[in-house]
């Protein structure tokens, strides 16, 4: 049994899914999503690994459920030694001019309020010794992509700002740039693409990897 220990945010599906995957047996992993028979999924298929799996099914906007979390991690195994966050929410394309506040709101919420307050709540677990992973991407920012863009935005300079205070202190905090995969997120921006020319999630997680865990 490895006491190592990796809190994936945003693990039910995608990237997140494919980076739990990758991680175990090496890790136990603490999964993270909304969506409970995806999270059961991803359980059965790190358990054929020969892996194990903690199922946190709760919505990373809710700060009790956060905060209840981290203190069971606290509890269980007083520390954390990985933080993979994928967590996100695509509002519809829309024009700059165009965009409605609630999907604001809903993008507001999850890339940045959300971010920040995990920031808080999992940095005493990582310590001096943890490292912590976002990930980029460059479609922030094009035509018609200004909510994702602009909250997108924001969460890397809170990552990068995070980034550049614990150098010296640690945690690691790194920036990882997937290519571009078939992810649902993805298919709300791109609808009608040819997916079979993207990457596929188990083969950005299998090359990034090494990013991820250094």
């Amino acid at each position: 049994m490895t006491d190592k220990i990796a809190l994936i945010t945003g693990a039910s599906r995608g990237l997140g899914a494919a980076i739990a995957k990758a991680l175990a047996p090496e890790y136990h992993i603490v999964a993270v999503a909304r969506t409970v028979g995806a999270l059961e999924e991803l359980d059965d298929a790190i358990q054929a690994k020969g892996g194990q799996a903690t199922l946190a099914p709760m919505d990373v906007t809710t700060d009790a459920a956060m905060q209840q979390l981290c203190r069971g991690i606290h509890d269980r195994w007083g520390k954390v030694d990985l933080w993979v966050h994928t967590a996100i929410h695509a509002a519809p394309l829309s024009p700059a001019s165009h965009i409605g506040p609630k999907d604001f709101a809903s993008s507001m919420d999850v890339n940045v309020t959300a971010t920040q307050r995990l920031m808080s709540y999992v940095a005493p677990l990582l310590g001096t010794n943890g490292r912590a992973v976002f990930c980029d991407d460059t479609v922030a920012g094009t035509k018609f992509h200004g909510t994702y863009g602009a909250t997108k935005a924001a969460q890397m300079a809170l990552v990068r700002s995070w980034a550049a205070e614990t150098v010296q202190t640690g945690p690691q905090v790194a920036i990882i740039a997937p290519a571009p995969m078939p992810t649902a997120l993805r298919a709300r921006f791109f609808p009608g693409e040819d997916r079979s020319a993207l990457a596929t999630p188990e083969s950005e997680a299998a090359r990034l990897l090494d990013q991820i865990k250094a």
